[in-house]
C-alpha cells in the first residue's frame, strides 16, 4: 500500500483535492476530523486540554469550544505548542491504525492523509509521497472569508504565521496549483493520480 500525505497552506484546495482523489479510488482520511475526535468528551485529549488551558475553553454544552482554544493559543507559541503535544500524538496514532486497516483491506491500495502541517511537525516523513496544493495569497485570504468564520484580518495573520508555500514545495513530490478552474484541478489530481497509481 502506498502512503500518501496531502497538504498546503490555508484554504488552497486540500479538501477538494483530497475529495477528488477519494473519488478516483484513493482511501482518505481528514487529520482535522480526527483532531475534532480526540478533543470530542471522551477523547483521548479532552480531559488533558481542559485541564491545560482551564474550564474557559468550554462551551455551554461541555464540549471543546474549538475556536475560543484556537484564539487562546493564536498569539502564544508556547501554549500552541503545549495544545499541540497533547493533541497531535493521538492524532498520529488514529492515522496509523486507520492506514494499518486499509493496508489489511487493500494492500495494493493508495492511503491519503489530509492534513495542514504534515511539513512542520515532520510528519511527512512517514509518507511515500507528498502531495501540495497551493493558489495565489489574494485566493487563500478570500477564500478563507468566503467560507465564513474569519475576518480578512484574521486570514491575513494566520497566513503570515504558516510556513510559506514557496518553502513547502521543497519537500513535495508532486504540487497542485488550485489557483484556476475547478476543471484544471481536478486535471492535475488525475495527473497525480495516475502516477502514483503506476508504483503500485
Amino acid at each position: 500500500m502506498l502512503r500518501v500525505g496531502l497538504t498546503g497552506g490555508l484554504a488552497t484546495g486540500k479538501s477538494f483535492v483530497g475529495r477528488t482523489l477519494e473519488s478516483l479510488g484513493c482511501h482518505l482520511i481528514v487529520a482535522d476530523e480526527l483532531g475534532h475526535q480526540v478533543l470530542a468528551p471522551g477523547g483521548e485529549a479532552y480531559a488533558p486540554v481542559i485541564q491545560a488551558f482551564g474550564p474557559g475553553v468550554l462551551a455551554e454544552d461541555g464540549t471543546i469550544n474549538r475556536k475560543k482554544l484556537a484564539a487562546d493559543v493564536f498569539d502564544h507559541p508556547d501554549r500552541l505548542a503545549l495544545l499541540s503535544s497533547l493533541v497531535h500524538p493521538h492524532v498520529i496514532r488514529r492515522e496509523e491504525e486507520w492506514m494499518a486497516k486499509v493496508a489489511a483491506e487493500d494492500p495494493h491500495g493508495i492511503a491519503v492523509v489530509e492534513a495542514a502541517i504534515l511539513i512542520e511537525t515532520g510528519s511527512y516523513r512517514r509518507f511515500d509521497k507528498l502531495i501540495l496544493t497551493v493558489c495565489e495569497d489574494w485566493q487563500q485570504i478570500e477564500r478563507a472569508v468566503s467560507r465564513g468564520g474569519m475576518t480578512e484580518e484574521e486570514a491575513r495573520k494566520r497566513l503570515q504565521r504558516q510556513m510559506p508555500l514557496s518553502e513547502k514545495r521543497k519537500y513535495a513530490d508532486y504540487v497542485i496549483d488550485t489557483s484556476g478552474s475547478k476543471e484544471s484541478t481536478v486535471e492535475q489530481v488525475r495527473v497525480v493520480y495516475h502516477s502514483l497509481r503506476s508504483m503500485k
